[in-house]
């Protein structure tokens, strides 16, 4: 019976989504680093990168990093629906919920191509066919660069828009939430190391709700007689 009470219990804490979140950001923000340091910045680079072993390893350990980085992003999603219960907003909800799957989808798609790639180039001796290396190549710049970055940018700017109408998070926490939505949506593409602004919010937002959120839950509980 107890067993039974104690699960639901833990799966709706605060806790929950905070670390999930924590884990997602810690994840995603290696994946943003490890490409970044190993692929130029350029869509139109012509892939000599793939001759130096280093670089496509370390594209490698990004690439087997995202479905864990989409797995701990939803189980987050899933705690914070759960938290705010009746007083999620049908609205709001729905482009939460949506930008939230659309990013997952996206980076999933942009790990798939990029390994289709590598695999491409292996078999060509680090050197696949130009036409279809800069095709591929764009795709997936454009796909987490611009697509997935509008859409990390959406999630941001509604999951502030929540905490402003339910009190999930202070006004000061969302307010810059909101921003940092905005300038995701707006410069996605434009910026250069603009993509690690979604993981740092996630990370300071969840760091929040562990620390600060879940520690008046842990000094209420009741002691053992």
């Amino acid at each position: 019976m107890a067993e039974a009470e104690l699960t639901p219990s833990a799966v709706r804490s605060p806790r929950a989504a905070a670390i999930a979140g924590i884990v997602f950001a810690v994840l995603y923000g290696a994946v943003i680093v490890l490409i970044l340091q190993a692929v130029p910045f350029s869509p139109t680079d012509a892939g000599t990168w793939l001759t130096s072993s280093t670089q496509r390893d370390s594209v490698v350990l990004a690439l087997n990093l995202v479905p864990f980085a989409g797995i701990f992003f939803l189980w987050s999603i899933g705690a914070l629906r759960d938290q705010l219960g009746v007083r999620e907003d049908k609205f709001f909800a729905t482009l939460f919920l949506g930008s939230g799957l659309l990013f997952v989808g996206m980076l999933f798609v942009m790990a798939a191509l990029t390994g289709a790639l590598l695999i491409l180039a292996a078999e060509n001796q680090g050197r696949p066919l130009l036409d279809v290396w800069i095709f591929g190549r764009a795709t997936a710049y454009n796909l987490m660069s611009i697509y997935a970055t509008r859409m990390a940018g959406v999630f941001v700017l509604t999951t502030s828009m929540l905490a402003l109408r339910t009190g999930l998070y202070p006004r000061w926490l969302a307010l810059i939430g909101s921003a940092v939505g905005l300038l995701l949506l707006i410069a996605a593409g434009m910026i250069p190391l603009l993509e690690l602004a979604f993981p740092i919010w996630v990370l300071i937002v969840n760091i929040y709700g562990l620390i600060v959120k879940a520690a008046p839950r842990a000094k209420a509980a009741p002691r053992a007689v």
